[in-house]
């Protein structure tokens, strides 16, 4: 997976996922006029952009819905580049005549690739037997709201939502709370040693020498995680925090709902 190294980019590519409501991105069913064909970018422009933002690859470049503005995607993170490579646009491009949010569409589907190329075994997972809906929710062990929202489980199973984990230690690298991810993943029994660690219990385990929880990590970060918990939807939709089980249903299958008409 590749990060861009530039402070500036990280920066604006972040503000992205709070910058649209869930009700803006998900209530318009008006699709977007089409694009040209990515290929088509001139070899020149996406050499400078590339050239700007490290760890872009030209692949990474395509037209937007602004003439002259480039459509930068990686991982599932966008930004619109000019086409000297000079500026940088973050935010949300909106079609008025259809009021439709085209940014969220697009980066909708990004994170939803990102997501489906993790293999579920560098997941920990609680599924119900028949689940109904599946969502992937990155979380710390020491964030108050992920342990509330763990506590919850077995009503979310109940309510047939299937809950894939992603370690997102919100202190970083080499603190106790990367460690107490460590310790977990290091486990036996993952889910068990999870949901003990979320009860304020010390996990013990030796070290595996895996490199699961950086990768996860870095995942969260280019996937845009400002907090934890944070849930995403199988269509890529960033739904947000702490939710009830109810609110959980809810906010999924208006979510999905939504995806399936765009």
């Amino acid at each position: 997976m590749r990060t861009a190294s530039l402070p500036v980019f990280l920066a604006a590519l972040a503000s992205l996922c709070l910058a649209a409501t869930p009700s803006i991105a998900q209530d318009k069913s008006a699709k977007p006029a089409a694009k040209p064909a990515a290929a088509a970018v001139p070899a020149d422009v996406r050499a400078r952009v590339v050239a700007k933002l490290h760890g872009a690859s030209p692949d990474d470049v395509a037209f937007s819905p602004i003439p002259g503005v480039y459509e930068v995607t990686m991982g599932g993170l966008i930004a619109y580049v000019s086409a000297d490579g000079k500026y940088l646009l973050s935010g949300n491009v909106y079609d008025l005549d259809t009021q439709t949010n085209l940014t969220a569409s697009k980066r909708n589907s990004a994170r939803a690739k990102a997501l489906a190329s993790v293999r579920e075994d560098q997941m920990i997972i609680f599924s119900p037997a028949k689940p109904k809906m599946t969502v992937t929710v990155f979380t710390d062990i020491d964030c108050g709201f992920c342990r509330k929202f763990h506590s919850q489980m077995a009503e979310l199973n109940k309510a047939g939502i299937r809950v894939r984990y992603m370690a997102y230690p919100r202190t970083g690298p080499e603190t106790e709370s990367w460690h107490k991810a460590e310790a977990v993943w290091c486990s036996s029994d993952r889910k068990d040693s999870l949901t003990r660690a979320k009860r304020g219990e010390a996990i013990k385990s030796k070290a595996c020498g895996d490199d699961a929880i950086k990768a996860q990590y870095q995942l969260g970060e280019d996937l845009g995680v400002e907090g934890t918990p944070a849930i995403f939807t199988q269509s890529g939709d960033y739904v947000g925090g702490f939710m009830t089980p109810d609110q959980l249903v809810q906010t999924v299958q208006e979510s999905e709902k939504a995806a399936a008409v765009r």
